[in-house]
């Protein structure tokens, strides 16, 4: 068989020349092929059954861009009741940071029961999906309120907390600890804003895990006096909902991290959507993927979280989409 070169002679291939011509073509083509196949479908926890996602297209280019930034521009911001921490354990609710003193035999019955129905009481509100954010927000202040100058009356002191952790059922996720080590490793920012207890997240975390440097943490912190004794909150209150308008945003904490425009964003509630809010700013353009943990009323909340989180996990007790989605960019 003759072909033709660039330079327009005739050249003679034999049988064995052109079925080499031919597997070189295939061994391109499949190559192309496989360069062309996009990350969102190549990352196997992406396609778990409990791994929903409405826009697979707007995935894709957001973990584009995420590789692409690589480390150095990535920053990390998560909830921590019931995100970083486990909603269920073997069939068991687990407690978040108040529920750990709701439920310890160390504090008063009756501040106890108390503590259990206010939550009961508005809980219920907070994740009722016929109410606006505008008509939920006054009951969360009367929430978290209430729960705050009740546990004052209780003489809790600050000896008490390590104790009254390793008695719960608190939990971090599974890959937690993973997660922590990589992102102290390669020096990438993790922000934990939370609208529970900051005391008792940092003692959990420095229980079951590392808390390393790099790890901030904005919750409520309790203030103790020359006793040890807790006399009230110090700061702003931080509840469910208002994550977009208290000192973190007025801090420099963003505004330092202005080089990593790069979000991953981790939380159970909608108003954990708010928690970045002061990450992006108007000269670069802001790449954020969302994540989501849908813990209850799942039927009745799945629709409204796959149409606010880029990515919502189900009964997920774990941070293993996060972790895959890192190993591609650290």
């Amino acid at each position: 068989m003759a072909v033709v070169n660039w330079s327009g002679t005739k050249i003679s291939l034999g049988i064995s020349a052109l079925v080499g011509l031919v597997g070189i073509g295939y061994i391109l083509v499949k190559h192309r092929k496989r360069k062309r196949q996009r990350i969102v479908d190549t990352i196997d926890e992406l396609q778990k059954v409990h791994v929903h996602i409405k826009d697979r297209d707007r995935v894709e280019q957001i973990l584009l861009k995420l590789v692409e930034g690589g480390k150095e521009k990535l920053q990390i911001v998560a909830d921590f009741d019931f995100t970083l921490s486990k909603f269920t354990e073997k069939g068991n609710r687990c407690s978040s940071t108040h529920n750990i003193l709701d439920s310890s035999p160390v504090l008063p019955v009756q501040y106890r029961e108390q503590a259990v129905a206010l939550r009961d009481f508005y809980f219920a509100i907070e994740i009722n999906h016929e109410m606006t954010l505008a008509q939920k927000v006054p009951y969360m202040v009367e929430w978290w309120t209430k729960a705050h100058n009740l546990l004052v009356q209780c003489n809790l002191r600050k000896g008490m907390i390590p104790e009254m952790i390793q008695a719960s059922n608190a939990k971090l996720r599974d890959g937690c600890t993973w997660m922590f080590n990589q992102l102290h490793k390669h020096q990438v920012p993790l922000l934990i804003f939370s609208a529970g207890l900051g005391d008792i997240i940092e003692e959990i975390v420095q229980q079951q895990s590392t808390l390393h440097e790099n790890i901030k943490i904005v919750s409520n912190y309790m203030d103790f006096n020359h006793q040890g004794v807790c006399v009230g909150f110090k700061g702003e209150m931080i509840h469910v909902f208002n994550k977009n308008e208290n000192a973190i945003h007025n801090s420099d904490y963003f505004e330092n991290l202005s080089h990593r425009p790069n979000v991953i964003l981790m939380g159970d509630s909608i108003g954990d959507l708010h928690m970045a809010d002061g990450a992006t700013t108007d000269d670069v353009e802001p790449c954020k993927l969302n994540i989501g943990f849908l813990n209850t009323n799942i039927e009745e909340r799945l629709e409204t979280y796959k149409g606010l989180f880029d990515i919502v996990l189900v009964n997920d007790e774990t941070v293993d989409i996060c972790n895959s989605i890192l190993k591609r960019i650290l």
